[in-house]
């Protein structure tokens, strides 16, 4: 599977496929993880420390966690950037 596909399948996963997926990728294609990861943009020390935080937790499930998070934070950010009102202000217009 392409990381392109993995990007738009797992918005569509439960919490169960999703951890499923990561554990997967962490045993059989960990070079796709990593891929997959940055193409979420999920902050590299973020996903360090978590890890080190956590050392006895299934590495799988806070991984998952993280790309939840920053689904739902980009989300968000999309959300308030469709709210701001661009027609309001003449210096906002191209």
């Amino acid at each position: 599977m392409s990381a392109q596909n993995d990007l738009f399948k797992i918005e569509s996963y439960t919490w169960n496929q999703l951890v499923a997926f990561v554990n997967e990728l962490i045993t059989q294609d960990f070079n796709q993880l990593v891929l997959l990861l940055y193409r979420l943009d999920i902050n590299e020390k973020k996903l360090k420390q978590t890890l080190a935080d956590h050392p006895d937790q299934n590495a799988g499930e806070l991984i998952a966690q993280l790309i939840v998070d920053r689904q739902e934070e980009k989300k968000r950010s999309r959300e308030a950037f469709k709210q701001k009102d661009w027609e309001s202000s003449e210096e906002e217009k191209w």
